[in-house]
């Protein structure tokens, strides 16, 4: 479009562009049918059904502690849940809900021991099957790479992690809250479960041009040049801005052990008494990185493939960001295949 047709589209562009913003809260997400397998305090297991199930071992997804795990589900067409039913995977999600004031005294324990290790149990159950793969995301991953240590011979037969801080010494992240002068205790303490959305704002700071002016920028630009992109924008956007809480002790553990003191590369993290050793790990794995993801960034997950003892581990190297690279518009047809191809390798009798 030539300059002087964008300046005569602008005012229709500028009133569309609004409308988009403001209807965003009305979008839907997470819209793949399913049902409640199990569910205890906050956590709810979930069963998404495949009519077309060709892979005996079950898929279990695990997200984050932070933001909402419908983003495995984003939108009709745009959703990872709906192509792994599709390639003939029975798909299970585990949703750790929305902690509050009660939940304050969860721990990272209470997630990997507990509520991970049931809703496993359960996966297996609803599935018949006697092993399953768990998928892991962001500190989802973390989670899943922390059972299967202290799990060694448990029922997990594949681990995939997508983006998943294990040595994050080195990051952004680090930096802003690994020193003596960000006090976990006082933050944990003054408010119990603390608000995702002051983790949220942490998070766009990293990335404050990003995050604050050229997805707005794109947004119009893409309106201006005739383009839809109501629904890929709103469906993220409100996903984005979906902040729980983060249940004060699991992010006082959260951030003291992994970013204050780096306990998970050096084997010192224990819960129930039991050491995470990363070496225990022998699943089947997958691990996947993006470059240009600042909230964990390559660096920070490459020392896990040193450190585990399995005998089949796959690195996937890919570009993209922390989330972009799984719900990014390219993920369909770049990543998920072959998440899809390794999995169903890996997923027979």
């Amino acid at each position: 479009m030539t300059t002087l047709g964008r300046l005569v589209s602008l005012p229709r562009a500028a009133v569309e562009f609004a409308n988009v913003i403001l209807t965003t809260p009305d979008a839907k997400i997470g819209q793949s049918p399913r049902e409640v397998v199990w569910s205890h305090r906050e956590t709810t297991l979930y069963r998404y059904r495949s009519n077309r199930r060709s892979h005996p071992v079950p898929v279990l997804l695990v997200f984050a502690l932070i933001n909402r795990p419908e983003i495995f589900d984003l939108r009709p067409g745009n959703s990872f849940v709906e192509y792994l039913l599709e390639q003939g995977f029975d798909v299970f999600l585990v949703d750790w809900g929305v902690p509050d004031e009660d939940d304050s005294d969860r721990g990272l324990e209470d997630y990997v021991c507990d509520e991970l290790d049931w809703a496993l149990r359960e996966t297996l159950r609803a599935a018949g099957a006697d092993e399953a793969s768990l998928l892991g995301w962001c500190i989802g991953g973390t989670l899943c790479a922390m059972y299967c240590a202290i799990h060694p011979d448990g029922p997990v037969r594949n681990a995939v992690l997508l983006t998943t801080p294990i040595d994050p010494s080195g990051s952004l992240y680090a930096r802003w809250v690994g020193g003596d002068e960000f006090d976990v205790e006082l933050i944990a303490d003054a408010y119990g479960s603390v608000p995702g959305s002051g983790i949220d704002w942490a998070n766009k700071l990293m990335k404050p041009v990003t995050n604050y002016v050229t997805t707005y920028r794109r947004l119009l630009r893409q309106i201006l040049d005739g383009q839809d992109p109501r629904g890929a924008y709103q469906a993220m956007a409100k996903w984005v801005a979906d902040n729980p809480p983060f249940a004060g002790r699991a992010y006082r553990e959260w951030i003291t052990w992994m970013y204050k003191e780096n306990r998970l590369v050096a084997g010192s993290i224990r819960l129930r008494g039991r050491r995470v050793d990363l070496a225990h790990i022998g699943q089947n794995l997958l691990v996947v990185t993006a470059g240009s993801d600042h909230i964990a960034p390559r660096e920070g997950t490459l020392p896990l493939l040193d450190l585990v003892s399995s005998e089949d581990v796959t690195h996937l190297a890919r570009p993209g960001g922390h989330i972009g690279l799984m719900a990014g518009s390219k993920a369909k047809r770049e990543i998920w295949p072959e998440l899809a191809r390794w999995l169903g390798e890996r997923s027979g009798r």
